[in-house]
Protein backbone atom coordinates (compact mmCIF):
# COMPACT_ATOMS: atom_id res chain seq x y z
CA UNK A 1 0.00 0.00 0.00
CA UNK A 2 1.34 3.43 -0.96
CA UNK A 3 0.31 5.79 1.84
CA UNK A 4 2.56 8.81 1.33
CA UNK A 5 4.67 10.30 -1.48
CA UNK A 6 7.07 13.24 -1.51
CA UNK A 7 8.84 14.44 -4.63
CA UNK A 8 9.03 16.76 -7.64
CA UNK A 9 5.87 18.02 -9.28
CA UNK A 10 6.26 17.18 -12.99
CA UNK A 11 2.77 18.15 -14.17
CA UNK A 12 -0.59 19.29 -12.85
CA UNK A 13 -3.74 19.24 -14.93
CA UNK A 14 -7.50 18.69 -14.48
CA UNK A 15 -7.37 17.70 -10.83
CA UNK A 16 -4.43 15.31 -11.25
CA UNK A 17 -0.77 15.75 -10.37
CA UNK A 18 2.28 13.80 -11.56
CA UNK A 19 4.67 13.46 -8.62
CA UNK A 20 8.17 12.04 -9.24
CA UNK A 21 9.93 10.08 -6.53
CA UNK A 22 12.97 7.85 -7.06
CA UNK A 23 12.70 8.03 -10.83
CA UNK A 24 9.04 6.93 -10.83
CA UNK A 25 6.18 9.28 -11.69
CA UNK A 26 3.04 8.75 -9.59
CA UNK A 27 -0.17 10.16 -11.05
CA UNK A 28 -2.45 11.28 -8.24
CA UNK A 29 -6.13 12.10 -8.54
CA UNK A 30 -6.15 15.00 -6.08
CA UNK A 31 -8.55 16.60 -3.67
CA UNK A 32 -9.12 20.29 -4.41
CA UNK A 33 -6.90 21.36 -1.50
CA UNK A 34 -3.97 19.19 -2.61
CA UNK A 35 -4.26 20.23 -6.24
CA UNK A 36 -4.28 23.90 -5.25
CA UNK A 37 -1.17 23.33 -3.12
CA UNK A 38 0.81 21.37 -5.72
CA UNK A 39 -0.31 22.93 -9.02
CA UNK A 40 2.09 25.87 -8.73
CA UNK A 41 4.78 24.13 -6.66
CA UNK A 42 8.05 22.55 -7.80
CA UNK A 43 8.04 19.98 -5.01
CA UNK A 44 5.39 18.63 -2.70
CA UNK A 45 3.99 15.80 -0.64
CA UNK A 46 0.73 13.91 -0.48
CA UNK A 47 -0.99 11.32 1.66
CA UNK A 48 -2.35 8.68 -0.67
CA UNK A 49 -4.86 5.89 -1.05
CA UNK A 50 -4.29 3.14 -3.62
CA UNK A 51 -7.40 1.65 -5.19
CA UNK A 52 -7.01 -1.67 -7.01
CA UNK A 53 -9.89 -2.84 -9.20
CA UNK A 54 -10.35 -5.26 -12.07
CA UNK A 55 -10.49 -2.41 -14.57
CA UNK A 56 -7.44 -0.55 -13.29
CA UNK A 57 -5.40 0.94 -10.47
CA UNK A 58 -5.90 4.50 -9.21
CA UNK A 59 -3.92 6.56 -6.72
CA UNK A 60 -5.76 9.29 -4.81
CA UNK A 61 -3.94 12.13 -3.08
CA UNK A 62 -4.80 14.22 -0.01
CA UNK A 63 -3.36 17.31 1.61
CA UNK A 64 -3.48 15.91 5.18
CA UNK A 65 -4.09 12.75 7.18
CA UNK A 66 -7.40 14.23 8.38
CA UNK A 67 -8.53 14.64 4.79
CA UNK A 68 -7.52 11.07 3.98
CA UNK A 69 -9.41 9.77 7.05
CA UNK A 70 -12.54 11.61 5.96
CA UNK A 71 -12.21 10.16 2.44
CA UNK A 72 -11.87 6.62 3.81
CA UNK A 73 -15.03 7.12 5.85
CA UNK A 74 -16.95 8.60 2.92
CA UNK A 75 -16.16 5.67 0.62
CA UNK A 76 -17.57 3.19 3.14
CA UNK A 77 -21.01 4.66 2.42
CA UNK A 78 -23.09 2.75 -0.12
CA UNK A 79 -23.17 4.67 -3.40
CA UNK A 80 -20.08 6.78 -2.66
CA UNK A 81 -17.05 5.71 -4.68
CA UNK A 82 -13.54 7.21 -4.61
CA UNK A 83 -14.33 9.73 -7.36
CA UNK A 84 -17.37 10.98 -5.46
CA UNK A 85 -15.31 11.06 -2.26
CA UNK A 86 -12.74 13.29 -3.99
CA UNK A 87 -15.54 15.48 -5.37
CA UNK A 88 -16.99 15.97 -1.88
CA UNK A 89 -13.57 16.85 -0.44
CA UNK A 90 -12.98 19.23 -3.34
CA UNK A 91 -16.34 20.93 -2.79
CA UNK A 92 -16.11 21.25 1.00
CA UNK A 93 -13.46 21.40 3.70
CA UNK A 94 -13.06 18.47 6.10
CA UNK A 95 -14.44 20.65 8.90
CA UNK A 96 -17.51 21.61 6.86
CA UNK A 97 -18.21 17.97 6.00
CA UNK A 98 -17.97 17.03 9.69
CA UNK A 99 -20.33 19.85 10.66
CA UNK A 100 -22.79 18.87 7.91
CA UNK A 101 -22.82 15.24 9.08
CA UNK A 102 -23.12 16.17 12.74
CA UNK A 103 -25.96 18.64 12.12
CA UNK A 104 -27.70 16.43 9.50
CA UNK A 105 -27.40 19.28 6.99
CA UNK A 106 -28.51 17.49 3.82
CA UNK A 107 -28.75 20.76 1.89
CA UNK A 108 -25.11 21.65 2.57
CA UNK A 109 -23.83 18.20 1.60
CA UNK A 110 -25.95 17.99 -1.53
CA UNK A 111 -24.59 21.36 -2.68
CA UNK A 112 -21.54 19.40 -3.91
CA UNK A 113 -21.75 18.95 -7.68
CA UNK A 114 -22.92 15.43 -8.55
CA UNK A 115 -24.04 14.56 -5.01
CA UNK A 116 -27.79 14.03 -4.84
CA UNK A 117 -30.06 14.47 -1.85
CA UNK A 118 -30.55 10.72 -1.31
CA UNK A 119 -26.81 10.05 -1.27
CA UNK A 120 -26.25 12.99 1.09
CA UNK A 121 -28.89 11.56 3.44
CA UNK A 122 -27.21 8.15 3.26
CA UNK A 123 -23.81 9.68 4.11
CA UNK A 124 -25.28 11.35 7.19
CA UNK A 125 -27.16 8.23 8.29
CA UNK A 126 -24.36 5.72 7.73
CA UNK A 127 -21.51 7.82 9.12
CA UNK A 128 -23.43 8.93 12.17
CA UNK A 129 -24.33 5.31 12.90
CA UNK A 130 -20.72 4.32 12.37
CA UNK A 131 -19.25 6.86 14.73
CA UNK A 132 -21.93 6.24 17.36
CA UNK A 133 -21.03 2.53 17.26
CA UNK A 134 -17.45 3.26 18.38
CA UNK A 135 -17.19 2.37 22.08
CA UNK A 136 -15.44 4.71 24.49
CA UNK A 137 -11.93 3.57 25.50
CA UNK A 138 -11.94 1.42 28.63
CA UNK A 139 -9.44 3.68 30.43
CA UNK A 140 -11.58 6.76 29.89
CA UNK A 141 -15.01 5.16 30.18
CA UNK A 142 -15.53 6.35 33.76
CA UNK A 143 -14.70 10.02 33.15
CA UNK A 144 -16.83 10.88 30.07
CA UNK A 145 -20.02 9.27 31.46
CA UNK A 146 -21.10 12.11 33.77
CA UNK A 147 -20.13 14.69 31.13
CA UNK A 148 -22.37 13.07 28.54
CA UNK A 149 -25.38 13.20 30.86
CA UNK A 150 -25.16 17.00 30.92
CA UNK A 151 -24.50 17.45 27.19
CA UNK A 152 -27.04 19.28 25.06
CA UNK A 153 -28.15 18.04 21.64
CA UNK A 154 -25.88 20.64 19.98
CA UNK A 155 -22.88 19.49 22.03
CA UNK A 156 -23.63 15.84 21.22
CA UNK A 157 -23.84 16.68 17.51
CA UNK A 158 -20.47 18.45 17.77
CA UNK A 159 -18.98 15.32 19.38
CA UNK A 160 -20.34 13.19 16.51
CA UNK A 161 -18.79 15.62 14.02
CA UNK A 162 -15.37 15.32 15.64
CA UNK A 163 -15.63 11.53 15.82
CA UNK A 164 -16.36 11.47 12.08
CA UNK A 165 -12.90 13.01 11.65
CA UNK A 166 -11.32 10.04 13.42
CA UNK A 167 -11.05 11.35 17.00
CA UNK A 168 -12.13 9.08 19.86
CA UNK A 169 -15.30 9.85 21.79
CA UNK A 170 -13.28 10.71 24.91
CA UNK A 171 -11.13 13.20 22.96
CA UNK A 172 -14.20 14.69 21.26
CA UNK A 173 -16.14 15.12 24.52
CA UNK A 174 -13.15 16.83 26.16
CA UNK A 175 -12.64 19.19 23.21
CA UNK A 176 -16.34 20.09 22.97
CA UNK A 177 -16.54 20.74 26.72
CA UNK A 178 -13.51 23.02 26.43
CA UNK A 179 -15.00 24.87 23.45
CA UNK A 180 -18.25 25.52 25.33
CA UNK A 181 -16.31 26.73 28.37
CA UNK A 182 -14.47 29.18 26.08
CA UNK A 183 -17.85 30.62 25.05
CA UNK A 184 -18.51 28.79 21.78
CA UNK A 185 -22.19 28.30 20.93
CA UNK A 186 -23.88 26.71 17.93
CA UNK A 187 -22.63 23.50 16.41
CA UNK A 188 -20.31 25.01 13.80
CA UNK A 189 -18.65 27.38 16.26
CA UNK A 190 -18.20 24.59 18.82
CA UNK A 191 -16.67 22.18 16.26
CA UNK A 192 -14.29 24.81 14.87
CA UNK A 193 -13.19 25.89 18.36
CA UNK A 194 -12.73 22.25 19.41
CA UNK A 195 -10.65 21.46 16.31
CA UNK A 196 -8.32 24.38 17.05
CA UNK A 197 -7.61 22.90 20.49
CA UNK A 198 -6.92 19.34 19.26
Amino acid sequence: MIGYIKGKVLAAEAGAVLLENGGIGYELVCSGALFAKLASAKEGEAYTYLQVREDGISLFGFVSLEEKKMFLQLVTVSGVGPKMGIAILSGMSVQDIAVAIASSDVKLLSSVKGLGKKTAERIILELREKVNAVPAPAAGAKAPAPVQEKMSDVEEDAVVGLMSLGYTRAESVRAVKGAVERGASGIEEIVMSALRSM
